[in-house]
């Protein structure tokens, strides 16, 4: 099956039923696949099968229609996050090399002083001043030929994604990759005849393999620009929303929004998290006022979405009677197979730490032109390295210990240690760096940089200050500390893990 055959297959059999909400507009599947074919045909003229564009653009319509229509052209679309700054987006579209930029006009207007860093690109096409604002395609009919024969290991998407270098990868899901994932997720997770689902994550991330899942099963998605707890809130009562994905920050700022009873959301049965475990007391709450279910589930971009999943009967054990069970990310999903290893790549026993490996058709193909780290990626028996501590249960439970090395998740953002090291060694006043994460009540965890000063005019306010516009927000140091010498074992490398408690310490 191909990626865009999710949308064409639904209009040949529910063309009426509703497939998409965005910004007060709908879209049957018949509609949405009118769309996506239209969409195809013009993307077809600004790239040819295998070139890339990329989008850059917030949560809108048209960046879920180019989710299928670039596919179904043969074209790759590359997804930028748009929380980073103007000079680190045009560094990864550079990567790609696209023919063409996509995006609204404010994104696209944040790039123009970078244009020679993207030498590839030919057009620029802003949502607002195109004809993409009307996707109609008159006398297109469901069902007709289609402007390229893809094939299912073909590349669909290009997401980045940071390494534990701090160099950007940029992961190749395949039509086959995306798929897998979604099948996957559609074998774990409840889906009812009358199912709503509200997406309130950035479609450049990988959780938007949930919009596939979702219009998979021939149901419609609800896409908000950003989160909100307002707008989502709001979402959920005027669309009766059944289902929706969040972090578990998020979750916790529903629960905590002083307008909350203001809003009808006796609709929703489930709530669905990732990147983290969820506190009790916000699991507890979450089931008591909210009167739903929750599940978890454990992914990551280079799995095209979640492979492990924590049902709804396991987070009522964990209230009940097992709380050791929210620190579990759950059991892996059917269409994938999980192995726990040793730094030889043998198998661990139960109950052991090893590294996590997986098998399956949602694993990527490889990285964009990192023929290296792909490579070091897999095991010379095809299994891809996640480089995530785990260990399992005897119940067949997968526990996180660690996660890939040097990692810092904030607000549902990977961070990347060694880039923001990277950056903040280059402040004048400092001799040396290191960067840990640190617990944050409302973002999970904060990025906190350790720095040793390099002379007495060594500010710690002022080193968080100068990172402004050097890193994205969510990447600049929340806190910085100053101490006289970091951690080292005997190869002088930092000890992170002495770090870590050092900060622990610090900030109690």
């Amino acid at each position: 099956m191909l990626l865009h055959e999710v949308v064409q297959f639904a209009a040949l059999g529910v063309p009426d039923e509703l497939a998409l909400v965005s910004d007060e507009r709908t879209w049957t599947f018949g509609e949405l696949w009118h769309d996506i074919v239209a969409m195809a045909s013009r993307l077809a003229v600004l790239a040819a099968p295998g070139e890339r564009v990329a989008v850059i653009c917030d949560n809108r319509a048209e960046v879920l229609i180019i989710q299928y229509a670039a596919p179904l052209a043969g074209i790759v679309a590359m997804f930028a996050n748009t929380r980073l700054i103007a000079s680190e987006i045009a560094e990864l579209i550079a990567d790609v090399e696209p023919t063409a930029l996509l995006g609204s006009g404010e994104q696209l207007d944040r790039l123009v002083d970078f244009a020679a860093a993207m030498p590839s690109v030919r057009d620029h096409i802003a949502f607002e001043e195109s004809a993409f604002e009307d996707l109609t395609l008159a006398g297109v009919v469901v069902g007709e030929a289609l402007p390229h024969r893809a094939l299912e290991g073909d590349a669909a998407w290009i997401i980045h994604t940071s390494g534990t270098t701090g160099r950007a990868k940029g992961a190749v899901l395949t039509h086959r990759s995306i798929l897998g994932a979604a099948l996957n997720t559609a074998m774990c997770r409840p889906t009812a005849h009358d199912e709503v689902y509200l997406f309130p994550f950035p479609l450049f991330h990988i959780a938007a393999y949930n919009v596939v899942h979702l219009h998979l099963r021939r149901r419609p998605v609800v896409l908000v620009a950003r989160f909100d707890p307002v707008e989502v809130m709001r979402g959920i009562e005027r669309h009766r929303v059944t289902s929706v994905s969040l972090a578990p920050t998020m979750i916790a700022m529903l629960l905590n929004h002083p307008d909350r009873s203001c809003f009808d959301l006796s609709s929703l049965r489930h709530v669905f998290y990732g990147a983290s475990a969820i506190p009790m007391d916000v699991l507890r709450r979450g089931i008591a006022e909210l009167d739903c279910d929750f599940g978890q589930g454990y992914g990551m971009t280079e799995l095209s979405g979640n492979a492990v999943f924590l049902d709804a009967a396991a987070h009522r054990r964990a209230v009940d009677d097992g709380p050791h069970l929210l620190r579990a990310a759950g059991r892996p999903g059917p269409m994938v197979a999980i192995r726990l290893v040793d730094d030889e790549l043998r198998d661990v026993e139960v109950g052991a730490p090893g590294e996590i490996v997986v098998r399956g058709d949602q694993v990527i193909d490889r990285y964009w032109n990192r023929p290296d780290e792909t490579a070091a990626a897999r095991t010379p028996d095809g299994w891809f390295r996640t480089g995530d501590i785990g260990r399992v249960d005897d119940e067949g439970f997968l526990y996180l210990v660690d996660r890939r090395k040097d990692i810092i998740v904030t607000g549902g953002e990977n961070v990347a240690s060694r880039e923001v090291e990277d950056v903040v060694a280059q402040h004048p006043h400092v001799a040396e760096v290191a960067v840990v994460a640190a617990p944050h009540d409302q973002w999970g965890e904060q990025v906190v940089a350790v720095v040793v000063a390099g002379d007495a005019a060594a500010d710690a306010d002022e080193i968080r200050e100068w990172t402004r516009g050097r890193l994205a927000g969510f990447k600049r140091p929340r806190v910085v500390i100053i101490v006289e010498s970091l951690p080292l074992n005997a190869s002088g490398k930092v000890v992170k893990a002495e770090l870590r408690a050092l900060v622990a310490a610090m900030l109690a």
